[in-house]
């Protein structure tokens, strides 16, 4: 049974340990995995989730020169991750990463050299690629059903914005919110990679945001070598909940990812037809993806597959957010390659 040493306490490191340690289709009553030590900054976060899935509580170093400990998930901070996966490499550690792996290009591209000369695994968490209904899109689409993609449009829209101390730290909103539509835009695109990006951002849901040197409302279009076309728009407020929805056109048709809803029962009435609500709760979105893509990296380290999201897709997803941090900025269409 591998076990996971844990960094990070907050919102992602919870679901992560859940997502291990809960019964059902958890990765702990498989057999497969189990949670063995977590770390936090705030030692009361780390003994309060240690105490509900089961794990114990150690300093990072601790956890990372463990010879208990197979696997290092991380879910610090951005501005932690890559000083912490270059650690756990040097210390022989298979490595689970959430998004993104650092704040510039540079930085990543040192960090995934101390990677592969430590010949370790390593994927990051690009969790949306794990949806079941973002995968059975994906896998539609290579099948050939719509054709060639022509156009992909991609709706990402948080019902609230995190606190602005997260985001003083996160890297502005296209390196923490919307790297995950850009790196969806790369998943659904396959082989080609978008060379052309344009962003328009704007600060209309709260002005502290704007104090903080972030925008909260954003749209982005990219353009591939082909002339393929992506366009991703994001807003930190939706009030009706976590809004996640792609479509994308191609030469023989159309495939689309809806919301999920609480139940798919409809009433009808002199009203019209009423659904009902989108789930407000991040983790209850999107705790199947993360359940999956702990299956998948223990696939990733027991079967040999190569890893959905590597660390190339982070590096290629920061160079569009970079790209598009500086379209914001000059107002011009900024060249990626």
């Amino acid at each position: 049974m591998l076990r996971f040493g844990i960094l990070g306490a907050g919102r992602i490191g919870n679901v992560h340990a859940r997502a291990i340690a809960s019964s059902g289709r958890a990765i702990a009553s498989s057999g497969r995995a189990t949670v063995g030590y977590i770390a936090d900054a705030m030692p009361d976060a780390a003994e309060k989730l240690a105490a509900v899935v089961g794990a114990k509580t150690a300093s990072v170093e601790d956890i990372i020169a463990s010879s208990d400990i197979d696997a290092i998930l991380i879910a610090t901070p951005t501005d932690t991750h890559a000083d912490l996966i270059e650690q756990a490499a040097r210390a022989g550690k298979a490595i689970l990463c959430e998004k993104p792996v650092s704040l510039s290009v540079e930085r990543i591209e040192a960090c995934l050299q101390v990677v592969e000369k430590a010949g370790v695994p390593l994927m990051i968490g690009f969790h949306r690629r794990y949806d079941p209904n973002f995968a059975a899109l994906e896998k539609r689409l290579r099948s050939g059903e719509i054709g060639d993609p022509e156009i992909i449009t991609i709706t990402c829209r948080d019902p609230s914005a995190p606190p602005v101390s997260y985001i003083e730290r996160s890297g502005g909103l296209y390196r923490d919110m919307m790297i995950h539509d850009f790196d969806m835009a790369r998943f659904l695109l396959g082989d080609e990679e978008p060379v052309a990006v344009h962003a328009l951002g704007g600060v209309l849901t709260d002005p502290e945001i704007g104090k903080a040197g972030d925008i909260d409302t954003a749209s982005v279009q990219m353009q591939t070598a082909s002339g393929k076309i992506v366009v991703i728009t994001n807003s930190r407020r939706a009030t009706y909940g976590h809004d996640q929805r792609i479509e994308v056109h191609g030469s023989k048709g159309l495939l689309r990812a809806a919301n999920i809803h609480d139940t798919t029962v409809e009433l009808a009435n002199d009203a019209g037809w009423i659904q009902d609500k989108i789930p407000f709760s991040f983790v209850e979105r999107y705790q199947a993806a993360y359940t999956a893509e702990i299956h998948k990296f223990l696939d990733f380290l027991e079967q040999g597959e190569a890893p959905r999201a590597s660390g190339h897709d982070g590096l290629m997803a920061q160079k569009l957010a970079e790209a598009a941090s500086e379209s914001l900025k000059t107002g011009q269409v900024i060249s990626v390659k």
